[in-house]
């Protein structure tokens, strides 16, 4: 069985020309073949789209639905969980990646030269603008977080049994799927591609998103972050010092007629850029160590359907609630 899993959020407008394409790809890759599809709170009409359509399908499928939106990351852990496949590829919604990229992965992971395989775009088509966002995105990735990511970065990605179980035991709350990728190491290939242009509807990938991705990604895989503190914080006790004796400079050759004034601000200058120091040491360690120790799970999934049609199957479906 080959599972492909797609996280769904604001694409009621690409899912028509979405479930197509889904059609021939199974009739390509043959053999069992299933789409597992995660809709992680989407505000429109996805979920009811779905549920109407995929009954309509020669391909197995199932649909879960997200309480909320809990993120990308795990929309697409909660599909490779449901999923039942050998080998496990990730596409998203919006057609941007080719569907032969799809067939490329099962290709590789079938062969068994790779436990995981990553899409590295070659270039986009997209808005100056856009490309531009995302080529100063995946440029400090790199430089901050993981060096040998490719350099226009990964969105899609598949895997083999064995590696999906060690990704799947990775329950950190705050973290990056594709800093989780590279950091398991495993037999890796690369895929090049050419990113399409969106036909429809708008990327839900914000600036304000890309710069919580880059900030959790920077926090789980470097150390950087304390190191800049570090940096700050001696760099104010060398200003601190040399204010200091500027301050004592200027009282011994001129005279403060205020009392204590040198001391008072020496010690305050010289305490606070410490405070800095060690505030943000701890800060930096105990609010990733509270998030991750909470037990919470990281996505609830509170209706989930399963459409039973496919090569060997009987047809039907089947809906359950969460529990």
């Amino acid at each position: 069985m080959k599972s492909l899993i797609i996280p769904v959020y604001r694409n009621e407008e690409n899912l028509p020309d979405l479930l197509p394409v889904l059609e021939q790809l199974a009739r390509d890759v043959g053999g069992a073949f299933e789409v597992v599809f995660v809709v992680d709170g989407s505000p429109d009409r996805c979920a009811e789209i779905l549920v109407q359509r995929l009954p309509e399908m020669s391909f197995r499928s199932q649909v879960l639905i997200h309480s909320r939106n809990y993120g990308s990351f795990n929309a697409i852990r909660t599909g490779m969980e449901a999923a039942t496949g050998v080998i496990f590829a990730v596409m998203a919604a919006d057609l941007q990646e080719p569907p032969e990229l799809i067939r490329e992965f099962f290709r590789i992971l079938e062969s068994d030269t790779a436990d995981v395989v990553v899409g590295s775009r070659t270039n986009r088509d997209d808005p100056l603008l856009t490309r531009l966002g995302s080529g100063l995105f995946w440029w400090l990735y790199r430089t901050l977080v993981i060096p040998e990511i490719p350099r226009n970065g990964v969105d899609v990605f598949a895997c083999n049994n064995a590696f999906r179980r060690e990704l799947l035991r990775m329950v950190e709350s705050r973290t990056s799927l594709v800093g989780l990728i590279f950091w398991l190491g495993f037999r890796r290939a690369t895929v090049p591609y050419a990113r399409r242009a969106r036909a429809r509807g708008s990327s839900a990938w914000t600036f304000r998103g890309k710069l919580d991705y880059l900030m959790d990604s920077l926090f789980a895989f470097s150390d950087l972050p304390i190191k800049i503190l570090l940096g700050v914080g001696s760099l104010g006790l060398a200003v601190t010092l040399g204010f200091g004796l500027v301050v004592l400079g200027l009282r011994i050759a001129v005279g403060f007629d205020v009392p204590g004034y040198a001391a008072t601000i020496f010690t305050i200058l010289f305490f606070g850029a410490l405070n800095v120091i060690g505030m943000g040491i701890i800060g930096s360690y105990v609010s990733r160590a509270y998030s991750n120790t909470q037990s919470r799970p990281l996505a609830v999934v509170m209706r989930r359907y399963e459409f039973e049609n496919g090569p060997g199957s009987s047809g039907g479906e089947r809906a359950d609630s969460a529990g």
